[in-house]
């Protein structure tokens, strides 16, 4: 199994008013292809940090991030802005979409910006349109996004994260801003991309969201203080149990 990120030492300090505040302290860890894994931790402990800095849309202040064996600190700001347009996606709880395009330009907008294929926009369109039939919402193409379920919306955002076939996906709360109804869609679609091999790292604070996971990390003030490895044979509300006894013993 190739590891698709490496972690060594990670810090990453903020300077507010002439005052320090270090957020993330020699964090270590990896992710392998084709993992699920969660960051948990109490409110201000570093999670959504620790996931912008990885995917270099935030800029570590030490250590080492390395991407598919790219070390991320020595690329320019054009490398990275291609490594996240075309080997990263990325699905937040603020689900951004331009208002002047239809559901489905967006989705396919980051393929049309890509040179990574070759593809006319009319193929790409119907790989995104194929991407829509998938999630079960094909059928919302052509609106505007303001005419569309939190539920859908979210599930087209997931749509957008895969146009070009990234290496993994970067979610911070991506159900965050929905009910519960909308959240379990949304992550039984993110379970099956998983369960097709595609890489996932997420923040959450939901331990129902966390349960889908394969893997959790626990990070409290801008440390990892835990690992746990959820049984992957055992039935959603075994390991959401599981997972909860594990975080009362965290403290969280």
């Amino acid at each position: 199994m190739n590891t698709i990120l490496n972690v060594k030492d990670l810090c990453k300090t903020y300077i507010t008013n002439k005052r320090q505040n270090n957020v993330l302290k020699n964090v270590n860890f990896q992710v392998e292809e084709g993992e699920m894994v969660a960051i948990m931790g109490p409110s201000g402990s570093g999670k959504s940090t620790l996931l912008y800095t990885v995917s270099s849309m935030d800029k570590m202040t030490a250590g080492e991030v390395n991407f598919c064996g790219k070390n991320i600190e020595k690329l320019n700001d054009n490398e990275l802005a291609k490594l996240r347009l075309e080997d990263m996606g990325f699905i937040f709880q603020q689900m951004y979409m331009l208002k002047n395009l239809s559901v489905l330009d967006n989705i396919i907008l980051p393929a049309v910006k890509s040179a990574k294929t070759k593809e006319s926009r009319a193929e790409i369109a119907e790989r995104g349109l194929m991407l829509m039939k998938k999630l079960g919402i094909e059928e919302i193409a052509d609106n505007d996004i303001n005419e569309v379920s939190g539920g859908q919306l979210q599930r087209a955002c997931i749509c957008r994260s895969m146009i070009n076939n990234p290496k993994v996906i970067f979610a911070d709360e991506p159900t965050g801003a929905l009910n519960r109804t909308s959240s379990d869609e949304v992550m039984n679609e993110l379970t099956k991309l998983n369960n097709e091999g595609t890489t996932i790292m997420l923040v959450t604070h939901d331990a129902k969201v966390a349960a889908k996971c394969k893997r959790v990390l626990f990070i409290v003030d801008g440390n990892i203080k835990g690992e746990y490895n959820l049984d992957v044979t055992s039935n959603a509300r075994d390991r959401e149990r599981a997972l909860n006894n594990w975080l009362m013993e965290m403290g969280f």
